[in-house]
């Protein structure tokens, strides 16, 4: 069944986001650039491998969200729109969905071991009922895929996840899931307002591990508005990006190991 939906797929549009939080990233000292989407892995930037992967999945229009004039110079080499980054990466994702609307394909600049068939494979099998979904790996097709990752996980009833930097923003409703992505944004340092925003009995299904991850991210959708999904990936290697020097060495060790075609 997964592989007629995939052969039902029609052109989609992506948005990358390429911004940056601004301030001193040891990432970028370390790879001798000013940009994270400029760090050259296997003689390409990350963000010219994450667009040639998006083009290959059959994206049409693309648009890079930039915070510099090096970052938006590349991306328009590259063929991309480009669109000047807000303050923060959920303002910048409500800026791109209001210049391309939806259906939507979100994803990273440092997603630099990105492949078509990751990108195919979540869009077909995004239930139909689906506002918003969002693409994540267990731990255990993880560690399969490149045991020698350090993930950070969400640990639910049904396993530990890590996310995969894809996000579908399947209808118009969408825009209120990025409302409240803004919300929840603006609370990262006064967590208990998070906390809150789940109820008590869910926190307390979450604390002694009766609580699924499906589940839970319904009940996020919820608080939106929206009808929020979750879809496993089988790629293990999807839940790795770049945020750290020691992920840099891991992405381009593992680039380094594929065979050239």
């Amino acid at each position: 069944m997964a592989g007629d939906a995939r052969a039902r797929l029609v052109t989609f549009n992506a948005l990358v986001l390429a911004g940056s939080r601004g301030g001193a990233d040891p990432l970028t000292a370390y790879a001798g650039v000013t940009d994270k989407a400029m760090i050259e892995i296997g003689g390409h930037t990350m963000l010219a491998r994450v667009i040639a992967a998006l083009r290959a999945a059959g994206a049409g229009r693309i648009a890079v969200v930039f915070s510099s004039d090096t970052v938006r110079a590349h991306a328009e080499a590259l063929g991309a729109e480009v669109i000047a980054a807000a303050a923060g990466p959920s303002a910048s994702a409500a800026r791109g969905f209001a210049q391309l609307g939806a259906p939507l394909l979100v994803t990273t600049a440092d997603h630099a071991l990105l492949e078509p068939d990751w990108i195919t494979r979540f869009l077909a099998d995004v239930p139909a009922d689906a506002d918003v979904a969002v693409l994540l790996a267990r731990r255990d097709v993880i560690e399969q895929a490149v045991p020698e990752t350090k993930r950070t996980y969400l640990r639910f009833a049904d396993g530990a996840w890590s996310g995969c930097n894809l996000f579908h923003l399947a209808t118009p409703k969408a825009a209120a899931a990025i409302d409240l992505w803004q919300r929840v944004e603006a609370d990262r340092k006064r967590p208990w307002r998070i906390v809150g925003r789940l109820g008590p009995k869910l926190l307390w299904r979450y604390l002694i591990g009766r609580l699924t991850l499906a589940e839970g991210l319904g009940h996020v959708g919820k608080l939106a508005g929206v009808t929020a999904r979750m879809v496993g990936s089988p790629f293990g290697l999807a839940a790795v990006d770049v945020d750290k020097p020691s992920d840099l060495d891991l992405v381009r060790g593992l680039i380094e190991k594929t065979p050239k075609p």
